[in-house]
C-alpha cells in the first residue's frame, strides 16, 4: 500500500472475515462490520494472543459483508488488471509458432485467465448498466416508478457482489491436498474432575459422523477406545467423499467444553466443570506419496478391547503398528479380521507421516501476519462449548452459535460454521497473494 491510511482501512475490510456474531436467532447474521482502531501497545495488552496487524487493527464482534468491502482496493484492482494484461500478451504469444511443450503450458494459463477475464467483463457490463439506472433517478417524477428502479438496482447490486465474490474465490490458491479424503481422529483429554471429557470426545466424534452422512460422505470406523461411562477416549475414522479433507481441515485443534457433570457431588452443587478434548483431521495420502519400509516397522497383535460381538478378548485380531525411525504409534480393533486392522493402521501411518511433511512446508511459508486458521496446530484452542450458557464459540473468527444440542446434531449449523471459517481462511489467502503482488511490483 502506498499510503497508510488506505493500508488501514484495507485492513478494517478484511477484518470484516474474520469475525462474526450471530443476532436474534443462530442462523440469521447481523450485516455490520465495526472495527476500532487502538494504539497497538494497548491491543497487546489486553490480548497478547489475539491476531494484531502492523496498523494496530483488532477485528471486533462483527460480521462479514461479503467481498464487496475488497474489492475497493486499489492494489486489488491492480493486480486484477496486470493478469489482464498478462492474458492479452499470451493471446499474443500464442499466435506466434512455439514448441509443443511451451504452447502447452502457455495455453493452460491463458485459459485459466480466461474465465477471469470473462467474469471481469460481466461485472463491468453490470456496473454501467446499475451507472445508467441511478442516472434515470434525475428524472422521475412518480415515488412509483422511484421505488421500482430502486429495487431493480438493489438486484442489480446482488448479481455484481456474486460475481464479485466469484472472481475472488478464483483468485484464493487451491491447495494441493484438498480433494483428498480426510482421516479424522478424536482423543479425550483432561478435566478438573469426573468424566465429562470422555463424554464429550464421544459427542464431537458422533458430530462428525453426522456431519458425514449429512454430506453423503462414507464414514468408516478405524479405531474406538470406549470407557465404562458411555464416554470414549480415542477414536478414528476414515471419511471418504469429494473435497472430504477441504471441508474438514480446519476443525483440527483443540475443543473445549464447560458444563455440569450429571451425576456426583459436582451435579447436586451445580459445580462447572472445564474440560478438553483434541480433533485432528488428516489428509488421507494415496499410496505413492508416502513409501515406508517394512523394516522399519514393529507390528504388534492384540485382542480386542472394544464392542464387537464375539471375537472381542478370544482373538488377536487388533493391530499395534510401530513406526521406529519417529515412534508413531497407531492402532486398529474395529475388524474381525487381523488383516483389515492392519490394512487401517496402514492408513493412519502413512496419514501421520504425511502429515509431519505438510508441517514442515507450511513452518516455511507460514506469515507472521496469518491468522492461525489453517495452521492445524493441534495444541491451538480453537472451539469452547459452554453448556450452561448455551453457547458455542469458535475463537478463531469471535463466531457465536447458540443452541449446542443443535450444533452437535452435525447437520446446518455446523455446516454455516464451517463457512464462515472458510471465508477467513480464504481472505487470508488472498491477502497473502496481493501482499506477494505488491512487493514485487515496489522491487520493480
Amino acid at each position: 500500500m502506498k499510503h497508510p491510511r488506505m493500508a488501514a482501512l484495507w485492513r478494517s475490510c478484511v477484518a470484516g472475515f474474520h469475525s462474526c456474531a450471530l443476532t436474534l436467532s443462530p442462523r440469521r447474521l447481523c450485516t455490520n462490520v465495526v472495527t476500532k482502531q487502538l494504539p497497538l501497545a494497548s491491543l497487546a495488552r489486553r490480548n497478547p494472543c489475539s491476531p494484531i496487524g502492523p496498523y494496530g487493527l483488532q477485528p471486533r464482534r462483527s460480521c462479514s459483508r461479503g467481498v464487496a468491502f475488497l474489492w475497493q482496493s486499489e492494489t486489488l484492482q491492480n493486480y486484477l488488471q496486470s493478469l489482464m494484461k498478462e492474458h492479452r500478451d499470451l493471446g499474443d504469444m500464442l499466435n506466434l509458432t512455439l514448441k509443443e511443450e511451451e504452447r502447452r503450458d502457455l495455453g493452460q494459463r491463458h485459459a485459466d485467465l480466461s474465465s477471469l477475464s470473462v467474469l471481469l467483463g460481466q461485472i463491468q457490463e453490470a456496473e454501467g448498466e446499475i451507472r445508467e439506472l441511478e442516472a434515470m433517478f434525475a428524472g422521475l417524477m412518480s415515488p412509483e416508478d422511484e421505488q421500482l428502479l430502486r429495487e431493480e438496482q438493489e438486484a442489480m447490486n446482488r448479481n455484481i457482489n456474486k460475481l464479485r465474490e466469484k472472481l475472488l474465490t478464483i483468485l484464493v490458491p487451491q491447495k494441493k491436498y484438498d480433494q483428498n479424503d480426510a482421516i479424522l481422529e478424536v482423543v479425550s483429554g483432561r478435566t478438573t474432575g469426573g468424566d465429562i471429557c470422555q463424554q464429550f470426545t464421544a459427542e464431537v466424534f458422533d458430530m462428525y459422523r453426522s456431519y458425514a452422512h449429512y454430506k453423503r460422505w462414507t464414514f468408516e470406523f478405524i479405531n474406538y477406545t470406549p470407557n465404562e461411562y458411555g464416554g470414549i477416549h480415542h477414536a478414528a475414522a476414515r471419511i471418504v467423499g469429494e473435497g472430504a479433507y477441504k471441508r474438514l481441515k480446519y476443525e483440527g485443534g483443540i475443543h473445549r467444553v464447560q458444563r455440569i457433570p450429571q451425576v456426583g457431588l459436582s451435579s447436586r452443587m451445580q459445580r462447572i466443570h472445564t474440560g478438553t478434548m483434541a480433533v485432528i483431521v488428516l489428509p488421507q495420502p494415496d499410496e505413492v506419496d508416502i513409501k515406508i519400509d517394512p523394516r522399519d516397522l514393529r507390528i504388534d497383535t492384540f485382542k480386542a478391547k472394544g464392542a464387537g460381538g464375539q471375537h472381542v478378548n478370544t482373538t488377536d485380531s487388533a493391530v499395534r503398528i510401530v513406526h521406529i525411525p519417529t515412534g508413531i504409534t497407531v492402532e486398529c480393533q474395529q475388524e474381525r479380521s487381523q488383516i483389515q486392522n492392519k490394512d487401517k493402521a496402514m492408513r493412519i501411518l502413512r496419514a501421520k507421516l504425511h502429515e509431519q511433511t505438510v508441517q514442515q512446508e507450511m513452518s516455511h511459508r507460514q506469515s507472521s501476519r496469518k491468522l492461525q486458521v489453517g495452521t492445524r496446530d493441534q495444541s491451538d484452542r480453537i472451539r469452547t462449548y459452554n453448556f450452561t450458557q448455551d453457547r458455542l464459540t469458535d475463537h478463531r473468527i469471535s463466531f457465536d452459535v447458540r443452541n449446542i444440542r443443535e450444533f452437535l446434531d452435525g447437520e446446518d449449523l455446523l455446516d454455516d460454521l464451517i463457512d464462515k471459517v472458510h471465508q477467513a481462511a480464504a481472505a487470508e489467502d488472498l491477502l497473502e497473494v496481493i501482499d506477494s503482488y505488491s512487493s514485487r511490483v515496489k522491487d520493480l
